[in-house]
């Protein structure tokens, strides 16, 4: 499976242009991954949304049960789940209409992919977020 990700050039524009990341499977734990990533971002100036229907709270923000629940725009979706959530979660994200879905590493589907991609969404899978932004910083 080859996907064809955006190039840093646009995943530049796609982090500069940011404001708002809701953040699918944020734990509350503070030595997970999607944590300690997403922890990164809101130090860096992104508002953090968690996605989390297990959480009331992560990181200070209230945490929604799905996408749908989220009450203003969003900018970038970032997945923390294992792919096979994938599906279901990109059918929440076409309800929202945020204009990126991003997956982290090893979260990735290739029909979701073009599906997204050929709907018009930037759609960029297997990518650390933090990585892209320190890199791209």
């Amino acid at each position: 499976m080859l996907l064809k990700n955006p190039d840093r050039t646009e995943i530049k524009e796609v982090l500069d242009t940011a404001k708002t990341i809701a953040v699918v499977g944020l734990s509350p734990n503070p030595m997970r991954t999607s944590y300690m990533v997403s922890k990164a971002m809101q130090d860096a100036g992104y508002r953090i949304i968690p996605v989390n229907p297990m959480a009331d709270e992560v990181l200070g923000e209230k945490s929604y049960a799905t996408l749908a629940d989220i009450p203003e725009p969003v900018d970038i979706v970032n997945v923390f789940r294992r792919s096979e959530f994938l599906p279901a979660i990109a059918e929440d994200f076409l309800k929202i209409e945020a204009p990126v879905f991003w997956t982290q590493l090893n979260v990735v589907d290739e029909e979701v992919f073009n599906r997204l991609q050929g709907a018009g969404y930037t759609v960029i899978m297997d990518r650390c977020i933090k990585v892209e932004h320190a890199i791209l910083k």
